[in-house]
């Protein structure tokens, strides 16, 4: 009986109309609609201080970073602040044997010394506005998805043009509510952007992989940037370039937080699929994740061990792990989050409200039934697309066999010589790299043929190490391991070019691979399918928001500013076990070991905790924290993320999800689902005790009451 009320109790928290206070990504122009619910839950400030686009607000500091992270302004001279790991494909490029800024960080004592970072933008929305009328006119009921998309597109690039017209600025016009509704960003985009401070690996990964997703966690995850402008504009590169003066820069609270403060996450979250039916919670928990672990687990093997031998090694796949382990961990957690909340079946029992509701609806009757025929489709196919990315796709190799595939099938000419370009560069350290490639290629192949992968392989053998020698054989033969005969392939005419690619066994396998995978049929199936399932989500999201007419539906994120609100609360993650709310400095004392890379500690760090000399960053119990952990609903890309205490001052920079909870792009469970934050506390000490890089304090604004 207590089961049962369980499991109806869960069910309850997935239906929209009855979802948790703390789960929601809640856009900042309608933040209005939930400034009464936060400040019950403790805000000081109104809707008005986080977005306003008639005055400076917190939207004007806080920055989409790269492609897929948050920034946040914290000085009037355009420093910026945002994650180790998202500054970190920037720190290993700078990095060298001799300089090694990975491991030994890097600190910009001067200016001058700050290090350009060629292709690194940083985004400041300037205004959002629903430009939903103007996006849909001329769509029409009975449109096929691609006729509606082309009415879309078109409307929107008129949309867009005119609201930039005669300005620097650009625009990006997106789909909410799968299509329901669209809001136009106009930003501003700065190219300029320095690397101006990193702590060494041992501080900024504290823990690496093993502690990655994981609390009590330790990890000093932060780097600083700086934004460089012509007039206070974006401009390219240049060494007259001035900082940039930011309409609002965060100040930054000494006073920490506690258990049950009020915080809110303010960023660029990238993705989640709160209103999916339950086939796509059973496809991703035990279908594909499964497939996507157990491959990656065979590249990280492989990878771990060639990084414990060299530190060349380490820096060369330093930054391909740590992509490689994100998602590997994350999956992991997720399906035991699905599994545990018993998250197919809550979907389902959804799913049964939604049926009673519309079952006299004819618009909304049969949108379940006619989604569980597409994910039937669908599923067909996507399993074998998943083996593709993650086993075909899996070694350099077959990437780089598939650049040579790309050249057959396309006419244009530069492809050979862009490739030709990279491959000298690669073959300035193949003799380290191609065991371990060569092993990830076999190993994976090897899988994927035991599951029954053998059709499209045209490899008739009946043992593994019969294919294995094959694999070897194909691995040895190619061009793609030979740099004279690469290059004089690339330089060949044409047509002796593509009869050489043709033949080529490194290329004939990736092309049977594809064509098994992709074929034209399959293709049509996946694309068909899909493309109903979108179409039935917008209507499916349509009828819950009419069956729960009261509700504040919050749209999935899609990288776009988002404001996302808590508390800071520990965990119970499983039977006799408790974890508080914040980590400290003794924690990584406690997890020190010399002899794995992940845990040794730094020894200018070690002394500063010996003495206790934490400065004014200490708590009231004297002690340093490291990390908080709260109730914010946070994903990818909230990775750098400032988080904001209930007068809007920064207390932490977000950088993780507790791994009981990874399920919340799908699920959330407030007993599980918690954020992990760096406190600012720590990131400052590490930046004025442990660097000694005091003129980027002297910058900030601090506050302490």
């Amino acid at each position: 009986m207590r089961k049962l009320f369980a499991l109806i109790a869960t069910a309850m928290l997935l239906l929209p109309g009855v979802s948790h206070a703390d789960e929601g990504m809640w856009i900042p122009m309608l933040l209005g609609r939930n400034q009464a619910a936060m400040q019950k839950a403790g805000m000081h400030i109104t809707a008005q201080d986080i977005y306003d686009i008639n005055n400076a607000s917190l939207k004007d500091a806080v920055l989409l970073f790269g492609g897929g992270c948050t920034g946040e302004f914290v000085s009037d001279e355009g420093l910026v602040l945002t994650n180790h790991h998202c500054g970190y494909s920037y720190i290993v490029k700078h990095s060298t044997v001799e300089h090694d800024y990975l491991t030994n960080g890097f600190w910009a004592m001067t200016r001058e010394q700050e290090i350009p970072c060629p292709g690194l933008t940083v985004t400041r929305l300037v205004y959002m506005q629903d430009v939903t009328k103007e996006v849909l006119a001329g769509v029409e009921d009975g449109m096929s998805e691609s006729d509606r998309e082309k009415v879309i597109d078109k409307n929107i690039k008129a949309v867009g043009e005119k609201a930039i017209e005669g300005t620097h600025y650009r625009y990006v016009i997106k789909p909410f509510y799968y299509g329901n509704q669209y809001f136009m960003y106009v930003n501003e985009v700065f190219t300029d952007v320095r690397l101006v401070g990193a702590p060494p690996s041992n501080i900024g990964k504290f823990g690496g992989d093993t502690d990655n997703w994981m609390w009590p966690r330790h990890t000093g995850d932060f780097s600083m940037f700086r934004v460089y402008t012509a007039d206070n504009k974006p401009a390219d590169f240049s060494k007259d370039n001035t900082t940039y003066r930011p309409l609002k820069h965060l100040e930054i609270s000494l006073n920490g937080v506690e258990e049950g403060d009020f915080t809110f996450v303010f960023g660029y979250p990238g993705t989640t699929r709160r209103y999916v039916t339950h086939d796509y919670v059973d496809l991703a928990a035990n279908v594909e994740n499964p497939v996507r672990i157990e491959l990656r687990t065979i590249r990280l093997d492989h990878y771990n061990d060639a990084m414990r031998k060299s530190a060349a090694q380490r820096l060369k796949y330093a930054s391909k792990v740590a992509s490689i382990a994100n998602g590997w961990k994350k999956w992991q957690g997720e399906s035991l989050g699905i599994e545990r909340l018993h998250g197919v079946e809550q979907k389902i029992e959804q799913e049964e409200q939604f049926r009673k509701w519309a079952a006299n609806k004819p618009q909304y009757r049969d949108v379940l039934d006619q989604m569980e025929d597409n994910y039937a489709k669908l599923r067909e196919v996507s399993l074998e697309w998943t083996y593709f990315s993650e086993a075909v796709l899996a070694s350099d190799f077959m990437n780089r066999a598939m650049r040579l595939w790309r050249i057959l099938r396309n006419a244009d000419e530069t492809l050979a010589e862009k490739m030709l370009d990279d491959s000298r560069k690669y073959f300035e350290d193949f003799d380290q790299h191609s065991p371990v490639d060569e092993a990830i290629f076999v190993e994976t192949f090897i899988y994927m043929w035991e599951r029954g992968f053998a059709p499209y392989m045209n490899l008739k053998h009946s043992t593994d190490s019969e294919l294995e020698a094959t694999l070897k054989k194909i691995y040895a033969k190619s061009a793609l391991n030979n740099p004279k005969k690469l290059e004089k392939l690339l330089t060949m005419k044409r047509e002796k070019m593509l009869k050489a690619i043709t033949d080529d066994p490194a290329v004939d396998l990736f092309t049977q691979a594809y064509n098994y995978c992709y074929s034209d049929k399959k293709r049509e199936q996946y694309t068909t399918a899909n493309d109903n399932i979108q179409r039935l989500m917008r209507i499916y999201i349509k009828g819950m928001m009419e069956q729960y007419p009261d509700s504040n539906f919050f749209p999935d994120a899609n990288l776009t500013l988002r404001v996302t609100y808590g508390h800071v609360e520990g965990f119970k993650p499983k039977d006799a076990t408790y974890f508080t709310a914040y980590s400290t400095i003794d924690g990584i004392m406690e997890k020190e070991n010399p002899d794995v890379y992940d845990y040794r500690v730094e020894p200018r760090l070690k002394e500063l905790w010996k003495k206790k000399d934490y400065g004014h960053y200490a708590n009231k119990k004297g002690e340093l924290p490291v990390a908080f952990i709260a109730t914010n609903h946070t994903t990818g890309g909230n990775s750098g993320s400032p988080v904001l205490n209930a007068d809007g001052q920064l207390v932490g920079i977000n950088f993780d999800r507790c791994w009981e909870g990874t399920m919340s792009d799908l699920l959330f469970d407030p007993a599980y689902c918690r954020n992990i934050s760096l406190d600012i506390r720590y990131c400052l000490f590490i930046i004025d005790k442990y660097a000694g890089a005091h003129h980027l304090i002297d910058e900030m604004t601090l506050v302490q009451k």
